[in-house]
């Protein structure tokens, strides 16, 4: 059909060329013919989304962690070349395709902060994505470092909710175009980008400097109706890097309506089969890059009429690596390899960091911590969810630790501080840290997992009520004393008041430590080269399986 379409065209241009497009037998056939070659396109055809978030420049294949059978399975997916080879044979497929990623491409992996997310952009420029959303984790190299960053990216950037931060609470001009339109012959599909509001008060303050955020809800009405009826997008897609829970919350909400669907990320979740809400249908396709969500959506006389959803997994057994991508990657890290590539220890046991209360990696932090600070009461490593898992041992037998690896662990280097709190400021702040992960209303779940510590051991249940779930808590193995001090240690948050640590607020007597997160791992790895990070079971759930790796409930959806 498109072979016809050309020869009427090129007909056609013969004809007017020649002066005879007038003539009205000529020129009347000519019309019905290509009324027949319109008519025809317009019956049925299908275009293909693609989306990747949360890969956090993870540009090598790494271990992949699986829940199967109720046990841990591990396989090599991932790494950006072996993307590439995907892309290009879905675009072979089908050349109605769009390629999307909502977030965190610039942070995560040691070449990322060495670089300060330089090294990123010509592997993003050449795999060829067509529509870009800032994530939480954009704004790592703060404000302008965020513009020039995504600003070197040849694909367009879509936010409705980051504006420039005037002061006093007053909002400039968006940062980004709130939406973006994909025209596909003569099919409008629409797309609006989200980013997650809280990100001030989920990371270091000093990074969102300059930026004012706003909620979803307050604009996102307005979009909608300029797409749908200003626009006549046939079609309508929220881009969103806010969290499973909070974007099944928006679809649920009356602002959303008209939205199909939402593609997410940020809590690197996997779903594999679309969450069916009030309003719109949510996926989110995992992290690292070991997954691309595709949204195929058939469309016949200019309406869609089918959509269906996939989860593919990225692995070497499917896709071949692409040469040009490759040689980016080895050309980029070449200056920075050798110390990548450092040993600084090993594991007997595989490292990960997916289920929501206690890992394997989280362990090594704390053990480390506390061999670093012995007199201090309790350590933390907060809730993070990133780091992809390390299992494959070499010639050794063990699983390498390389300061790499210490980077995809801990991306920013931080200096640990310690402090003094009561024990009725320890109950009152795990309380509100537990509502952040387990808030019965979704719109309360905050990112991240539930902080791990060592020197207390908790029990508690994470669908209690909000304020009494820790049932049982223990400081060196005595009951806490909500009038006694104890004292605390973790990794400061850039741009905190100094009378806060781990969100824990008017603590006493702060104090800086003369090492990092990154030199402590590195300290204790010389001291103790083989470790066994198990987790210890200092965090008990007691209404929900140990395995627990999802935050989300009451929808059909399991991580696996």
């Amino acid at each position: 059909m498109e072979k016809n379409r050309r020869a009427f065209i090129k007909k056609l241009g013969l004809i007017s060329s020649a002066g005879l497009i007038a003539a009205s037998p000529v020129s009347a056939a000519i019309k019905d013919s290509l009324t027949e070659v319109d008519e025809s396109e317009k019956k049925s055809f299908t275009i293909n989304i693609l989306q990747t978030t949360d890969v956090h420049c993870q540009v090598h294949p790494h271990d992949e962690l699986f829940w199967e059978n109720k046990q841990i399975v591990f396989r090599k997916t991932g790494g950006y070349a072996f993307l590439a080879d995907y892309f290009e044979k879905e675009r072979k497929r089908n050349p109605y395709t769009f390629m999307v990623d909502t977030g965190d491409m610039f942070q995560g992996t040691e070449l990322s902060v060495k670089t300060t997310g330089k090294a990123m952009v010509p592997i993003l420029n050449e795999l060829g994505y067509d529509l870009y959303l800032p994530g939480n984790w954009e704004v790592i190299y703060c404000k302008k470092n965020m513009e020039t960053l995504l600003g070197s990216l040849n694909a367009p950037k879509v936010c409705a909710n980051m504006y420039d931060d005037l002061g006093g609470g007053k909002k400039g001009e968006l940062i980004f175009q709130p939406y973006y339109i994909w025209n596909i012959k003569g099919i409008k599909i629409g797309f609006i980008g989200y980013t997650d509001p809280l990100v001030p008060i989920r990371m270091s303050p000093n990074y969102s400097k300059g930026i004012l955020y706003t909620s979803p809800d307050e604009n996102i009405a307005f979009y909608i109706d300029k797409l749908r009826n200003q626009e006549k997008c046939a079609y309508v897609i929220v881009l969103a890097h806010l969290g499973l829970s909070q974007q099944i919350t928006l679809a649920n909400m009356e602002v959303c309506k008209g939205v199909d669907y939402i593609l997410g990320g940020d809590t690197h979740e996997r779903v594999r089969k679309p969450i069916q809400c009030k309003y719109a249908k949510v996926v989110e396709p995992g992290a690292f890059g070991s997954f691309v969500g595709k949204l195929q959506l058939t469309i016949q006389n200019g309406v869609v009429v089918k959509d269906e959803y996939v989860l593919d997994e990225i692995t070497d057994s499917k896709y071949k690596p692409s040469k040009k991508i490759t040689d980016i990657i080895t050309q980029n890290e070449a200056p920075f390899k050798e110390d990548i590539d450092i040993i600084a220890g090993y594991s007997t046991i595989p490292l990960y960091r997916y289920f929501i209360v206690e890992n394997t990696i989280d362990t090594l932090i704390v053990d480390a911590l506390k061999w670093k600070l012995p007199h201090t009461d309790i350590v933390f490593s907060n809730g993070f969810r990133f780091c992809p898992p390390r299992a494959t041992p070499d010639a050794t037998g063990n699983i390498p630790i390389t300061h790499g690896f210490i980077f995809d662990m801990l991306p920013v280097d931080s200096t640990v501080k310690t402090a003094k709190v009561t024990g009725k400021q320890l109950l009152e702040w795990m309380e509100k840290e537990l509502n952040n992960v387990f808030a019965q209303n979704s719109a309360e779940r905050v990112g991240g997992w539930v902080d791990k510590f060592k020197g207390m051991k908790m029990e508690f249940n994470a669908y209690g009520p909000k304020g009494k779930r820790i049932q049982k808590i223990s400081i060196n193995d005595q009951p806490v004393d909500p009038d006694k001090i104890y004292s605390i240690a973790s990794c400061e948050r850039e741009g905190d008041p100094a009378d806060v640590l781990c969100r824990i607020k008017n603590v006493k007597d702060p104090q800086y430590t003369d090492f990092t997160t990154h030199s402590m791992l590195i300290d204790y790895l010389a001291a103790f080269p083989l470790v066994t990070p198990s987790p210890p079971l200092n965090e008990i759930i007691l209404d929900a399986p140990q395995t627990l790796l999802t935050q989300v409930t009451g929808v059909d959806y399991s991580f696996r």
